[in-house]
C-alpha cells in the first residue's frame, strides 16, 4: 500500500525547516505534493554550444573558470565566470549569490549543464542567475523541462523540484482513479502517468496529455456529482401543486403588458412541473436584467396561493426585497403579499410571524431574515431566490427544510450562464433562459470613452438632466485596502460636486454606509430627488429606476464583463433611449473587453467571452469558486466537458458502484457537497 498521507518531512532532504515551509504553503503530505501541478514551464531541454546561442532560453555544456565574487555595495553580492566548451565562451552573472563561487570550484565536476536566459545585459550578451548542475549528476533543473510552481514564502520551485525527483519512482506506481473502459474509451493515459508527465515531461505532448487526462478527470467527478444530486432530488417527497388553467388566464388577463414569448415558454414548464407530482423542481432562471424574470416568479406564486400554498421570496438586499414586495403587490392584488427584513422590528415583526404560521400571508418576501428559526411557515410549496449566486448553499438549505416536504425552488440570476458551466456547475437543475427583452426596450447605446474626451461625455449627460433624466457613476476600488472603496467614490462625488455639476443635485451610495443610510439614498433617486447617484457597485443589485438613462462606469477596464454587462443593465428600464459611458483607465487602446461590451448587448454571447478571458470565478461567484478547486479543468472547454457529460451518465446507467472506486467516491461526494443545492 502507497502510504500517500505521510508527512513530506519524512522524505529525504525535507528537514523541520523546510517542512514548515511546505506546511504554510497548504503541503503537509506526499499526496499534497504529488497534486501541487506546475503553473508553467520552461523549456531547458535542447543543449546548445555558445557559437550557436540565441536571445531566450539556453542550455550548455561547459567547463567553467575564471570564478569571482565581489561586493558591490551593502546588501549586493555579484558572482561572475566565464563558460566555455570547444566553440568559444561566455559569461554569466549570478546576484547575491556569493555561495555559487564555492559550489563552481569544486574540482570534482569536469563538465556542468548551465540553463538561464540568455540576454542583454549591460552592453553584453550573457547568462543572468541560470541554473547550474553536474553534467553527470541528477537534473532538478537544468537539461530538461523544468516545472515552475506557484510562488511559496521561502520555498523556491528549485526545492519543489528536488523533492519531486526523490519521489519519482512512487509515480509510477499510483492506482488508476477511473474505471479502465472509461480511460480506453476516452484515449486517456493512466492517472499514474498524468501526474509523471506533468512534473517530468520529456516534451510538450507529454504535458499535453496530461492535461487532457486530469481535466477529463476532474470534469468527470463533477458531472457525476450533479447527476447523482439531480437523482437524490427525483427521489425526495414533493408537494402536488394542481394547475388551473382558468386561474392562469385571469392573471395574465390582468397584465398591464404583454408577456414575451420566452416567459409563457417557462411558466408553462414551472406550472406543469408543479401538476406534474414526480419530484421537487430545482430550477434555474436566467435572463438578462430586465427580460421579467419577476414576472414568471409573481406568476408562479399566484398559482401556488391559489392551490393554497405559500411562497417564499428571497432577495439578497433590503432595498430589492422590499421593490420585490412592491412589484409583486401589485401583479397579484389577489394575494396576501408580506415582507421580512431587518427594518421589520417588535410588534409588527410578531404580528407578521404569527400571520405567515397561520396562512394569512401567501407570500413572504424577504432577505436574510427567511431563514430565522423564529419564521414558521403553514404550507410552503414554492421557494424563489433572486440573485441566487449571492446565497451561500446552507442559505438555500435552510430555507428549503421550512417545509414539512421540499418546496419547489426557482433560482434567478441576472448573470446568463455559460453552457459549459450550465453543463457543469449546475448540471443537476433544470434551466430555463429568458432571452428576449420586453417589447419596447430600446438597446443601450454603449460608448468607451478615453480621460481625455469627458468633456464632451459630459455635455451629454447634462442634456440628458436637462430632459429631466436621472445619471448613475459607479467607481471601482482604487486599492485593496478596507477603506479604498469608500475613498474612490467620495473622491469622485466631490470632483463632480464642487465643479462639472455644482449646480446638479448629487447623491453619495456605498457599501460602508448604514443599511438605513443606503436605503433613503435609493428611496431619493426613485422619487426623483437626486440628478446624479455616484456609488460604488453596491447598486449592482438594485432597485429598478425607470428615469435613469445614463450609466457611466469609472475606470471599466477594471470591471469583469459580467459585472460591467450587470451594472449597464441598471439603465435602459424605462421608454426613453439610454446610454452607458465605459471610462478607461487610459488613452491606450481600449481593451477586447470594453470593446466587446460597446459591440454587444446580449448578455450570453458576454458570458462567454467572460469566461474565457477571466475564468469561471467571475460568473459562478468567487467564494464558491474557490471551492470547486478545479486545479487542471477549463470550465470553457465545452467539448471536454461534453464528452465528461456522456461518460458520467454512462457511469451511472452500468450500474457501477462508487465503493468500488475510493478516490473517485472521496472526490464525488466532495464536489456533491459544494454545487448548487446540496
Amino acid at each position: 500500500m502507497i502510504q500517500l498521507h505521510r508527512s513530506l518531512d519524512t522524505i529525504k532532504g525535507v528537514g523541520e525547516k523546510t517542512a514548515g515551509l511546505f506546511s504554510k504553503a497548504g503541503l503537509h503530505t506526499i499526496n499534497d505534493l504529488l497534486y501541487f501541478y506546475p503553473k508553467s514551464y520552461d523549456d531547458f531541454s535542447n543543449i546548445t554550444t555558445v557559437d550557436a546561442l540565441k536571445p531566450g532560453k539556453v542550455t550548455l555544456k561547459t567547463q567553467i573558470h575564471n570564478i569571482t565574487t565581489r561586493r558591490v555595495r551593502r546588501g549586493m553580492h555579484i558572482t561572475s565566470a566565464v563558460l566555455s566548451d570547444e566553440t568559444g565562451s561566455v559569461r554569466a552573472t549570478w546576484f547575491n549569490q556569493p555561495y555559487r563561487a564555492d559550489h563552481l570550484r569544486d574540482a570534482r565536476t569536469k563538465k556542468w549543464l548551465v540553463s538561464g536566459e540568455y540576454n542583454l545585459s549591460g552592453n553584453v550578451y550573457q547568462l543572468t542567475n541560470p541554473s547550474v548542475e553536474a553534467a553527470d549528476g541528477r537534473h532538478v533543473t537544468t537539461g530538461r523541462i523544468s516545472p515552475n510552481y506557484r510562488a511559496m514564502a521561502g520555498l523556491k520551485s528549485q526545492m519543489v523540484r528536488k523533492i519531486l525527483l526523490e519521489l519519482k519512482p512512487l509515480l509510477t506506481m499510483l492506482p488508476e482513479t477511473l474505471p479502465k473502459e472509461i480511460v480506453a474509451r476516452q484515449g486517456l493515459i493512466s492517472h499514474s502517468q498524468a501526474l509523471l508527465n506533468l512534473h517530468f515531461p520529456n516534451d510538450a505532448e507529454d504535458i499535453t496529455l496530461a492535461r487532457e487526462r486530469l481535466g477529463f478527470e476532474e470534469l468527470f467527478y463533477l458531472n457525476l456529482a450533479a447527476q447523482l444530486n439531480k437523482q437524490a432530488n427525483n427521489t425526495l417527497d414533493e408537494w402536488h401543486i394542481p394547475f388551473d388553467a382558468d386561474d392562469a388566464q385571469q392573471f395574465v388577463s390582468k397584465l398591464p403588458f404583454t408577456m414575451t414569448d420566452d416567459q409563457r415558454a417557462v411558466i408553462w414548464q414551472i406550472l406543469q412541473h408543479f401538476d406534474s407530482g414526480t419530484h421537487p423542481m430545482n430550477r434555474l432562471l436566467q435572463g438578462d436584467v430586465g427580460s421579467g424574470k419577476t414576472v414568471v416568479g409573481a406568476m408562479c406564486a399566484d398559482a401556488a396561493a391559489h392551490a393554497g400554498f405559500q411562497t417564499a421570496f428571497m432577495a439578497p438586499t433590503e432595498i430589492l426585497a422590499v421593490q420585490h414586495a412592491e412589484s409583486l403587490q401589485k401583479l397579484v392584488q389577489s394575494r396576501r403579499v408580506g415582507l421580512l427584513t431587518s427594518s421589520v422590528k417588535g410588534k409588527a415583526r410578531q404580528q407578521l410571524y404569527d400571520a405567515v404560521k397561520a396562512g394569512e400571508v401567501d407570500i413572504l418576501v424577504g432577505t436574510h431574515a427567511l431563514i430565522q428559526d423564529a419564521v414558521k411557515f403553514h404550507k410552503l410549496g414554492f421557494v424563489v431566490i433572486d440573485e441566487q449566486h449571492r446565497f451561500g448553499v446552507a442559505q438555500r438549505q435552510a430555507l428549503l427544510k421550512k417545509s414539512s416536504k421540499l418546496p419547489h425552488l426557482l433560482m434567478m440570476t441576472a448573470t446568463p450562464i455559460p453552457r459549459s458551466l450550465a453543463l457543469t456547475v449546475y448540471g443537476e437543475l433544470d434551466i430555463s433562459t429568458l432571452r428576449h427583452m420586453p417589447k419596447g426596450r430600446k438597446p443601450i447605446k454603449t460608448t468607451i470613452i478615453s480621460p481625455n474626451s469627458r468633456q464632451s461625455m459630459y455635455t451629454q449627460v447634462n442634456n440628458e438632466i436637462e430632459h429631466g433624466r436621472q445619471v448613475y457613476v459607479v467607481c471601482p476600488l482604487i486599492d485593496d485596502g478596507v477603506d479604498s472603496e469608500k475613498r474612490s467614490v467620495e473622491a469622485e462625488y466631490k470632483k463632480l460636486q464642487k465643479s462639472i455639476f455644482h449646480h446638479r443635485r448629487i447623491g453619495l451610495l456605498h457599501g460602508q454606509m448604514k443599511a438605513t443610510e443606503k436605503q433613503a439614498v435609493m428611496e431619493k433617486f426613485a422619487a426623483q430627488k437626486i440628478d446624479i447617484l455616484v456609488a460604488t457597485t453596491v447598486i449592482e443589485v438594485g432597485v429598478d429606476v425607470p428615469n435613469a438613462t445614463v450609466m457611466i462606469i469609472e475606470n471599466a477596464d477594471q470591471f469583469g464583463l459580467a459585472q460591467a454587462h450587470q451594472l449597464r443593465g441598471r439603465v435602459g428600464r424605462g421608454a426613453h433611449q439610454s446610454y452607458c459611458y465605459l471610462v478607461s483607465s487610459d488613452s491606450l487602446k481600449p481593451t477586447r473587453r470594453l470593446r466587446e461590451l460597446a459591440r454587444s448587448n446580449d448578455g450570453f454571447y458576454l458570458s462567454e467571452i467572460d469566461l474565457s478571458l477571466r475564468g469561471p470565478g467571475e460568473i459562478y461567484g468567487h467564494a464558491q469558486h474557490g471551492q470547486l478547486n478545479l486545479k487542471m479543468a477549463q470550465l470553457s472547454d465545452t467539448r471536454m466537458i461534453a464528452r465528461a457529460q456522456i461518460a458520467a451518465i454512462a457511469f451511472m446507467k452500468s450500474g457501477h458502484d462508487l465503493i468500488q472506486y475510493p478516490e473517485m467516491k472521496r472526490q464525488v461526494e466532495r464536489y456533491q457537497r459544494i454545487t448548487t443545492l446540496n
